[in-house]
């Protein structure tokens, strides 16, 4: 089970360093190399599944401080990832 905890968190971090755009690979990518090795399980899923959202959804969620309230289920992220950039 480490093992699959593993490939995921490698797979993760690669998506999170490429996600299109070279604002969001800075962004997502540095904050997934800082804290992937230890998310659990479920952080790791929700991280996934954060993953897994649009381009623009994302931009507006990290780059605009007015939208970063309506996150919803993945408001820890973004205040975690805006955090560790020093976003506010």
């Amino acid at each position: 089970m480490s093992e699959d905890i593993e490939v995921r968190r490698r797979r993760a971090v690669w998506r999170a360093g490429h996600r299109g755009t070279k604002e969001l690979d800075i962004l997502v990518g540095r904050f997934a190399d800082a804290h992937l090795g230890t998310m659990d399980d479920s952080e790791l899923a929700r991280f996934e599944a954060f993953l897994a959202l649009s381009e623009p959804q994302l931009q507006a969620w990290l780059l605009a401080p007015e939208a970063a309230s309506a996150e919803g289920e993945f408001a820890e992220i973004v205040t975690a990832i805006r955090k560790f950039h020093g976003l506010g």
